[in-house]
C-alpha cells in the first residue's frame, strides 16, 4: 500500500475508496461504506479492506459533532448523502477491529512518531463516533 501521511485518505487504497465512492451513484455511497465497514467487522484473518474502512469511519465522523471535515485534497470530491445513525456503531467496531490487528495497518509504520500520530486519529475519529452515554433524568 503507498502510504503518504497519517490521514484517513492519505493511502493508495483509501484515495481509490474516495474515487469509487465518486463515481457511485448518491444512494449507491451508503451501501458501499456499510458493506466496507460490516466485511472489516466480520472478516477473520488479514484485513484486506482496512485502509477503505478508516476512510469510510472518517466519512461518518465528519457528520458527527465534534467531527471533523474530511480532506478533499484525496478524499471524495463529491457530497456525501447524510448517513443514518447506526453507521456510527459500525464504524466505530470496524476502527476497534483495525486497531486489534497488529499484523495489518499498523504494521505499515516504520517511524513510530508516524504509528502514533496515525493511532491518535483513529482514537479521534472512535472519539466521535462512539455513541454518547444515555442521561440521567
Amino acid at each position: 500500500m503507498g502510504t503518504w501521511d497519517t490521514g484517513p485518505f492519505d493511502n493508495d487504497t483509501a484515495a481509490d475508496f474516495a474515487n469509487t465512492l465518486d463515481d457511485a451513484e448518491p444512494e449507491a455511497r451508503e451501501a458501499l461504506i456499510r458493506g466496507v465497514l460490516i466485511r472489516t467487522i466480520d472478516t477473520t484473518g488479514y484485513l484486506t479492506e482496512a485502509g477503505e474502512a478508516v476512510a469510510a469511519a472518517a466519512l461518518i465522523a465528519a457528520q458527527c459533532p465534534g467531527g471533523e471535515p474530511v480532506d478533499m485534497t484525496y478524499g471524495p470530491g463529491t457530497p456525501m448523502p447524510v448517513f443514518p445513525s447506526d453507521l456510527r456503531a459500525l464504524a466505530d467496531e470496524a476502527l476497534a477491529r483495525i486497531v486489534r490487528d497488529e499484523d495489518g495497518l499498523a504494521s505499515n509504520w516504520v517511524d513510530p512518531g508516524d504509528w502514533r500520530q496515525w493511532r491518535a486519529t483513529l482514537t479521534r475519529l472512535r472519539a466521535v463516533l462512539a455513541p454518547p452515554p444515555p442521561s440521567i433524568a
